[in-house]
């Protein structure tokens, strides 16, 4: 038998060595294991990518929470309504077909009626009387109700900003400017209780359909905040804008209940955190682009823009009084809820 010369042995001992540092090797690029089980969260909302709103969740919670899990917990974002319009992202938020939404919280009170005392016309006197009202008691008795009732978890209340009417007949600047006007408005018994003491023909629809139902004339005139008229294009089929700000439009951001109990305390606490700072961040940059959007729809000569004076709101506020009462006693809604929302402008 022939002996392994020197030369033989370096070859099989380097073979051996260069085979060890390979499988070293390996070892380190696996993936680690919260890459390799990283949770992907699918969020949904129906607005377009050019609105604030998708913006800001972008920045100030998907990377957020990508970042402080190191990747464990990855966000998908879905808008322009890819999985549905607005209830039924909300009804596959209760099967749990979708795990996050992001949406008004008026499409919320078909769901949990108490959820109604938000959608009063004149409600909060400011945009800082809600945001009390809203991150305190009344907002907190409201998410329970909402998770008792419906099985559904509300980690936010974001901003769509107040509300403000287009149309294509005429400047609003009193109620009987209204009269006959073929108005789309939300599923919302108080929206169409509004408009129709207001003399307008209220007409719920869709979102999605909204634009070509303006553009084909089946409906005359519509109501959402600024940043919803211009990221919508509303300004190339309407051409009167009418700042009445007769709601205050608060959004929020739900998660499916089986899967935030299925979250470790620290994904919950990651999660939690992030929906605050995209709270805080949302409706900052809320408050500027309104005015910034307003100020281009002015300037582009697109839309005659007027805002109402103090003493036409008032007519507008007296004229719709009535309907707290009415509504309140028709949805049953809860007193102490209203009472907490009417005592926030004290």
């Amino acid at each position: 038998m022939k002996k392994a010369t020197s030369s033989s042995l370096n070859k099989i001992s380097f073979a051996i060595g260069f085979a060890a540092f390979l499988f070293a090797l390996s070892l380190f690029s696996l993936p680690t294991p919260a890459a390799s089980a990283a949770r992907i969260i699918k969020v949904a909302h129906t607005l377009p990518e050019s609105h604030i709103g998708h913006k800001a969740a972008v920045e100030y919670f998907n990377k957020t929470i990508e970042e402080r899990s190191n990747g464990a917990i990855i966000i998908e974002v879905y808008p322009n309504g890819q999985l549905g319009g607005d209830r039924q992202l909300i009804e596959s938020i209760q099967l749990g077909t979708v795990d996050m939404v992001a949406t008004a919280a008026a499409i919320v009170s078909g769901f949990e009626t108490q959820f109604t005392v938000l959608d009063f016309p004149y409600l909060f006197k400011d945009k800082p009387t809600a945001y009390r009202a809203l991150d305190g008691e009344l907002g907190q008795r409201l998410n329970d109700l909402l998770l008792k009732n419906q099985g559904i978890r509300n980690l936010i209340f974001m901003e769509n900003g107040l509300r403000h009417i287009t149309n294509n007949r005429g400047p609003i600047r009193k109620p009987d400017d209204l009269k006959g006007l073929k108005f789309r408005t939300m599923e919302n018994p108080i929206h169409q209780a509004t408009f129709k003491i207001l003399g307008a023909n209220p007409t719920p629809m869709n979102f999605g359909e909204l634009y070509t139902a303006l553009q084909q004339g089946t409906v005359d005139a519509q109501e959402t905040p600024v940043t919803i008229i211009a990221s919508s294009k509303f300004n190339e089929v309407q051409k009167f804008l009418s700042l009445t700000g007769h709601f205050y439009a608060p959004s929020v951001l739900l998660i499916n209940e089986n899967l935030w109990q299925s979250l470790t305390d620290e994904e919950r606490k990651i999660i939690s955190e992030a929906a605050v700072y995209l709270k805080d961040n949302q409706r900052r940059l809320n408050d500027a682009e309104e005015t910034r959007l307003t100020d281009e729809m002015r300037s582009s000569g697109l839309m005659e823009i007027n805002e109402l004076t103090p003493e036409e709101k008032e007519v507008f506020i007296k004229a719709t009084k009535p309907l707290f009462n009415q509504m309140a006693d028709e949805l049953k809604l809860d007193p102490d809820l209203l009472g907490l929302a009417i005592k926030a402008n004290d």
